[in-house]
């Protein structure tokens, strides 16, 4: 359910069984193994500057700037390294903030699926 539509309805998806579409990787961000990347829309604001939807990556470590960002881990495992920050350890159930310009590194231990809320800077 995409909509720009800022009367639409509530709704609810079971993010487990949620069909998602093929969002090839840039060659250049892989840095090892051959992740696959997959994610849908579920929502996006009518200015294109708020995104909600449901990501996932096989395993592999990959490079990535990041959008100002916040998710929740429903399955698999990651290690995240901040370039000049933390390292964040995620699974099932946990929460993360990533700040727009971030420059991470993930290394995906098991095939991870997140819910996110994305806000573009702009």
């Amino acid at each position: 359910m995409t909509t720009n539509d800022q009367n639409a309805p509530s709704f609810a998806v079971h993010i487990p069984d949620a069909e998602l579409e093929a969002e090839p990787l840039d060659p250049q961000q892989i840095v090892s193994g051959e992740p696959v990347v997959t994610g849908k829309v579920l929502w996006e604001s009518a200015d294109g500057k708020q995104l909600r939807g449901i990501w996932q990556i096989t395993p592999g470590v990959v490079t990535d700037t990041e959008a100002n960002e916040l998710f929740v881990v429903v399955s698999g495992r990651a290690t995240i390294e901040v370039e000049g920050g933390d390292v964040l350890e995620v699974g099932p159930g946990d929460a993360a903030v990533l700040r727009e310009g971030d420059r991470t590194t993930w290394t995906v231990h098991e095939t991870l699926r997140k819910a996110y809320h994305i806000t573009l800077g702009g």
